[in-house]
């Protein structure tokens, strides 16, 4: 098909267009309104409409296709409101209202994609292989390890985050985490229903306790400051100290050092190279027995395998984690499921309402910033 020769096909029969189309005998460029109004078809004349935008008269338009993999707690209503947004800017926008993990589904469903929107769903090379049009991800989530971030830069993919979204929410959570296994809130509830009483447990306070803060970027920073109204001591160990943080009281000190007399123990940093098992066999054994280990960061930052060991042989007094070497739901034979005082929950540190809604209005402005430096 040469681009170059311009056909006039405004006044041309509904039949003979809509078969010189599906011929692709007639140059894109060539469709016009008046063309659009002589097709019936509902898909014909959207995909007839998309192209005549892609020549609208504005010649530095340039069209994009989003995609928004999975529903990201946003309802129909909002999804249809930006849809409408989006379009009004010559911009196509899809949605789909299920979660789908499949590699060959989810590569259907961005195969021609522009934009793609997406949360922690993992996103590899052989994927992104098979979307030619790929040139910028916006994605739902703080962390970017699912994401084949070579295969993006090598390939003049943007990358967006949704940096900040859930700082409130992940430290909520691990504040709560501590209170569980201290207290045995998850066990009790069990044995009341099931006739039990206290039996004499005697529980464990936060105040006084001294709190290791493996990470002080926003979330280990946020967690502090809730420390710090249960009255905790703070050591901190971070690859950046930061003043703000020793402002609020913090020592900053080496993860020796942090491992070896903390109370409890909340890790708060990235997975990556550095970070991998950086909670590792030899970390654990720093720690004191009567200590506790709290992770809602990412699974891989701990040997889990390890922390398993010490729970079992009771050289470790307790956990709580959110996070695992795996999205849930776990294997029935995952080394934590039989672990004594450990507190598990299937990764949802991120997952409120507050915080869903501060990503969908992250993740779009995130869309609609790139948008504007196209």
């Amino acid at each position: 098909m040469c681009r170059r020769h311009i056909i006039s096909i405004t006044h041309m029969k509904k039949q003979s267009v809509a078969v010189l189309i599906a011929k692709r005998r007639i140059p894109e460029r060539s469709v016009g309104l008046k063309t659009i109004s002589l097709i019936t078809s509902v898909s014909e004349r959207r995909d007839l409409y998309l192209e005549y935008i892609k020549q609208s008269n504005n010649k530095n338009h340039k069209y994009m296709k989003i995609v928004t993999v999975e529903p990201l707690g946003i309802s129909n209503a909002q999804f249809e409101q930006l849809q409408k947004e989006f379009k009004e800017q010559g911009h196509e926008f899809v949605f789909f209202t299920d979660r789908n993990e499949n590699p060959d589904e989810l590569a259907r469903r961005i195969c021609d994609a522009d934009i793609v929107v997406i949360s922690n769903i993992k996103l590899s090379a052989e994927t992104m292989g098979r979307c030619p049009n790929l040139k910028m991800l916006s994605v739902a989530f703080t962390g970017l390890d699912h994401i084949d971030l070579d295969y993006c830069t090598s390939h003049n993919i943007t990358v967006m985050n949704a940096s900040g979204y859930s700082t409130v929410a992940v430290s909520e959570l691990a504040i709560g985490l501590m209170l569980d296994v201290y207290r045995k809130i998850s066990h009790f509830d069990s044995q009341i229903r099931n006739g039990g009483t206290r039996a004499n447990y005697l529980g464990l306070e936060l105040g006084g306790k001294t709190v290791g803060v493996v990470g002080t970027g926003a979330i280990g920073t946020q967690t502090i400051r809730l420390l710090m109204a249960f009255g905790c001591n703070v050591l901190a160990y971070s690859r950046t100290e930061r003043q703000n943080v020793k402002d609020l009281g913090v020592t900053y000190v080496s993860l020796d050092e942090l491992m070896k007399n903390s109370d409890i123990i909340t890790l708060h940093v990235p997975l990556n190279k550095e970070t991998y098992h950086l909670i590792g066999k030899y970390e654990l054994s720093l720690m004191k027995p009567s200590a506790i280990l709290i992770n809602t960061a990412r699974g891989n930052v701990v040997d889990i395998p390890e922390l398993a060991n010490k729970l079992k042989d009771g050289t470790l007094a307790g956990a709580g984690i959110d996070v695992f070497e795996m999205e849930p739901p776990l294997p029935h034979d995952h080394p934590l499921c039989d672990a004594p005082n450990c507190v598990l929950v299937p990764h949802i540190g991120y997952a409120t309402r507050e915080a869903f809604d501060i990503r969908a209005d992250i993740v779009m402005e995130n869309i609609r910033q790139w948008l504007k430096k196209q």
